[in-house]
């Protein structure tokens, strides 16, 4: 029989889940709007292709002492804090980013960018993990989902900010009034205190044990597939494939929809399956999918592939994130930002890479190369406690 207080716990927790999961698409909506109107900027500021490269390194340098900051601050502060923010200075910086008319204006944009997406991220995270304790059972990966969704709606809103020539600093005003307007709605409904928040008799800087650096390289394995797809498809496809110009885009929108319709469809399998399942099988799926496209580097084919590989990474960094936040050794924020660290390495390494070993033999080789994180990723899956 259930109790009063279970019954009043379920409108709660539902409560929870819907504001949560909207700080994930305003999270999603912020870096689709940037991401949709970097050939404007581009073209605005007189960038060449090498020069842009150059500026957009940036961005991971405001996220790389993040990382450690972040945990600390949710440590101390709470995550809910942390997050509103993040979300604060992360739509703020993306207006800065509109505005910038100058490239040592548009530089610690960028750096201030790349930080704010740090804050938000985690402490975010650091809320879903705690939600989720709430229901008892997997629903990390379709927060993960919303994040995806909201990059095709930035995607469509940007397209249409282009068409009408309306300048990224009145586009990316529009965003931050999203922001401001979905935090004011959501804040008080965000969790009070997450499981972060509740540990603190634990200290805040432990060295991470055996399992969190395992699931940190599970995430720096999955994450340099991911920045392969998100940097190199288009070229991929260009080059390798010979995709007429208007299939050129087909291989990042066929990575994206399987990513996104993988991540809703992640937490039912692994209710069913069990993490470890699901990730050893989510493995296989990326390496299986990026050997398809080597092989056979058709149109066709490669869509397949691509489209495996999206349905691939959809479910790993969600479970990772998860299992972090759970951790027994570490406040949860804290845990977060010791995979994150090590998770983005790997997402700032992959594409680099992919160019240098591309440049040496071939684009070919190198997503051969590339193949074999996602079999690491299966078998690593076995050794770390998910």
């Amino acid at each position: 029989m259930i109790s009063v207080a279970s019954e009043a716990a379920v409108p709660a927790r539902r409560t929870h889940r819907v504001a949560v999961a909207a700080w994930f698409f305003l999270q999603g909506l912020v870096f689709a709007s940037w991401a949709s109107r970097i050939p404007t900027i581009q073209q605005r500021l007189g960038f060449s292709d090498a020069t842009l490269g150059l500026m957009l390194l940036a961005i991971p340098l405001g996220q790389l002492p993040s990382l450690p900051l972040t945990g600390w601050l949710i440590h101390r502060f709470g995550s809910r804090r942390t997050a509103l923010a993040g979300s604060m200075l992360y739509g703020l910086s993306l207006v800065g980013l509109g505005w910038a008319a100058e490239p040592w204006q548009l530089l610690p944009c960028l750096i201030v960018f790349g930080l704010a997406s740090n804050l938000m991220n985690i402490s975010i995270n650091t809320q879903a993990v705690g939600v989720e304790a709430l229901y008892h059972k997997p629903i990390m990966a379709s927060f993960h989902g919303l994040w995806s969704l909201a990059g095709f709606t930035g995607a469509g809103i940007g397209t249409a900010m282009i068409g009408g020539s309306v300048p990224p600093f009145y586009h990316f005003l529009l965003i931050l009034a999203a922001v401001l307007l979905g935090a004011a709605l959501s804040y008080r409904r965000l969790l009070p205190h997450s499981v972060a928040d509740d540990a603190q008799e634990q200290p805040a800087f432990v060295r991470p044990d055996r399992t969190l650096l395992g699931l940190g390289a599970l995430a720096f394995c999955a994450l340099i597939c991911e920045g392969a797809m998100f940097d190199w498809s288009g070229v991929y496809f260009q080059k390798v494939v010979g995709a007429q110009k208007a299939w050129v885009g087909a291989g990042y929108t066929a990575f994206m929809s399987t990513m996104a319709l993988g991540r809703f469809g992640a937490d039912w399998l692994t209710a069913r399956l069990g993490p470890r399942r699901v990730v050893q099988g989510s493995g296989l799926l990326t390496a299986g999918g990026l050997l398809l496209a080597v092989a056979l580097p058709t149109l066709g084919a490669a869509l397949l592939g691509f489209m495996l590989v999206g349905l691939g990474t959809s479910a790993v960094v969600p479970l990772v994130y998860s299992a972090a936040g759970r951790s027994r050794v570490m406040p949860a924020g804290m845990a977060l930002a010791a995979v994150s660290t090590i998770g983005f390495l790997g997402f700032l390494i992959g594409p680099p890479l992919i160019g240098l070993v591309a440049g040496a033999t071939s684009l070919r080789l190198s997503y051969a190369l590339i193949a074999l994180m996602g079999l690491a990723v299966a078998g690593l899956a076995g050794r770390v406690r998910l």
